[in-house]
């Protein structure tokens, strides 16, 4: 067989079910000799740098590596901005990029693919000969797992032309891969045993490792040992949502409550959450506070480069099982924060702050708390990046899978994001996005449309850059530079096939909701809000106001 044919049985052997991406001369006849793995769903996308965050949206749902194909030169810079992303959430990703014929120097599409790639914070394997088609798949495969972030595999035209003649049967990366169950060291054990036992206010922030391992029973078990409060980074957002002394998320995005609980704390316990600067907001969340963090990495850095107190290499489960049965072997139990007025400062409002609401538009933190009402749990939540993302971040806490797409810092990933999680869901999907960020890449609702996936996108549109608005105003200039009309997208909704409405009011949100509900499938709701309302956080960090 050729070896475009032995590499597309290589994904197929390593358990590939979807792959998304774009055609082109570089990788063309791989896609083609897909055909013949039945259990491979191809999604054909409209932009390549779409098509790699649909990846990073399914391997986020489904915690397995995300695939994009691309082609050679303009198909690989396309992916800039996505391979980022992906890199700062650490998600595992495989790319098939097709390379120029290696003996072309003149090809027009020919550039230093290894050179991009390191540039975009990407691991690179280049396929150098025939017969090592199955060993190059294998260690991107192994790579993308172990060092959690997108893998180039490239493959150029030619060598993909030639003959694979190798007898032996794939091993797919999964048989390279060490035990997750990791036990902790004793002697740092016994450290975090006599740490968390003399503390008296424990706060445990559980990340996406924590979820990852599946530790929520573990984690809920040691904080009724210790009496903890319980809390999330941004990314295991709602995690924890159904837990009685849940506090929401630690950081920017805390309630003034939980915020003024957190800095209370004279222990923290990290549970697969790297503790940056993010989340413990540069250490002043938690002043007074010790370090125990719990993590299957051999060593990680906290905020300002900080190290824990006690580090547990470990992963998150078996760590946390650990720490709790050897509390209870102690005869350590603690009430901690788990008083009646710990219950009664986490019940003030979330934010009361009142705006004046323009005519015809509805205030965003009304939209979430409301489409949170109305969407069931099993509806997965993708918030897309800008100055909204605080609305859905602080006011839809429901228990239910979230994806964050804003590690960047940039917009328009939500489109893309939300595709690849519907995809791999195969239930409804919600996307929260601005105005700005869902114009970026508007052109996949039609790979939407052509799937018939179930995804509702809700723009929350101030008709403006949110951001640079807000900051603007607080520095006293002139905000309307950052006003920008849009058109009815409902009505491009409609246009490319699916349906979709324009919404002025809250009855009619609840109306459109409940039309998708009837009937999920592709769905656009133009929600105009009033650009008068400002975020907690951007009031904390522009203004220097609270909720």
């Amino acid at each position: 067989m050729k070896v475009y044919e032995a590499l597309a049985q290589a994904f197929a052997a390593e358990g590939v079910t979807a792959i998304f991406g774009m055609m082109g001369d570089g990788n063309m006849y791989w896609m083609t000799a897909l055909e013949k793995h039945p259990s491979i769903q191809v999604y054909e996308a409209r932009f390549e740098g779409a098509a790699l965050a649909m990846a990073d949206g399914w391997a986020r749902a489904t915690g397995q590596p995300g695939v994009c194909a691309v082609t050679c030169g303009p198909g690989i810079t396309q992916l800039g901005t996505s391979l980022l992303v992906a890199r700062r959430a650490n998600t595992p990703l495989v790319v098939f990029a097709g390379d120029s014929p290696s003996a072309d120097e003149e090809y027009v599409q020919r550039m230093d693919q290894q050179a991009f790639a390191a540039g975009s914070e990407a691991g690179f394997v280049r396929l150098l000969a025939a017969n090592q088609a199955y060993d190059a798949v294998r260690t991107a495969f192994y790579r993308a797992r172990v060092e959690a972030r997108p893998i180039v595999l490239d493959a150029p035209m030619d060598i993909q032309q030639q003959t694979f003649d190798v007898d032996e049967p794939y091993q797919p990366s999964t048989s390279l891969l060490p035990p997750t169950r990791v036990q902790p060291d004793a002697d740092r054990l016994r450290q975090a045993v006599e740490l968390v036992a003399q503390s008296q206010r424990p706060v445990i922030v559980a990340g996406r490792g924590a979820m990852l391992a599946g530790a929520k029973a573990a984690v809920l078990a040691l904080g009724d040992r210790v009496g903890a409060l319980l809390v999330t980074s941004l990314m295991a957002k709602n995690w924890l949502a159904d837990a009685e002394w849940n506090a929401g998320i630690s950081g920017l995005y805390a309630t003034r409550a939980a915020s003024e609980l957190l800095t209370e704390a004279d222990c923290v316990i990290g549970i697969g959450a790297s503790l940056n600067h993010y989340t413990t907001e540069h250490g002043y969340m938690y002043p007074d506070a010790r370090y125990v963090q719990i993590d299957i990495q051999p060593h990680l850095r906290m905020f300002a480069g900080r190290g824990a107190d006690v580090y547990l290499q470990a992963d998150a489960r078996t760590g946390a099982e650990a720490l709790e049965r050897a509390l209870a072997q102690r005869g350590s139990k603690s009430t901690g924060y788990r008083t009646p007025e710990t219950q009664r400062r986490l019940d003030a409002p979330i934010d009361q702050a009142t705006f004046e609401i323009a005519a015809g538009t509805v205030d965003p933190r009304q939209v979430s708390t409301v489409l949170d009402e109305l969407l069931p749990e099993d509806v997965a939540l993708v918030v897309g990046g800008g100055h909204f993302v605080a609305f859905p971040a602080m006011h839809m806490n429901r228990p239910r899978l979230c994806i964050n797409t804003i590690h960047f810092g940039c917009i328009g990933q939500g489109v893309g994001t939300a595709i690849g999680a519907a995809a791999a869901l195969g239930k409804p999907t919600l996307l929260v996005d601005g105005d700005a960020s869902a114009m970026m890449h508007i052109q996949e609702l039609d790979t939407a449309v052509r799937y018939d996936l179930p995804l509702l996108l809700v723009v929350l549109n101030d008709e403006a850059l949110g951001a640079e608005y807000h900051k603007l105003r607080a520095h006293e200039l002139n905000s309307d530079l950052a006003r920008i009309a849009t058109p009815d997208l409902g009505a491009i909704g409609r246009a490319f096939g699916g349906r979709g409405c324009q919404v002025r009011s809250i009855d009619q949100l609840r109306d459109a909701v409940a039309d998708f509900l009837a009937r999920p499938g592709p769905m656009v709701v133009d929600v105009r809000v009033s650009r008068s309302v400002v975020s907690v956080p951007y009031r904390r960090l522009h203004f220097g106001e609270d909720a």
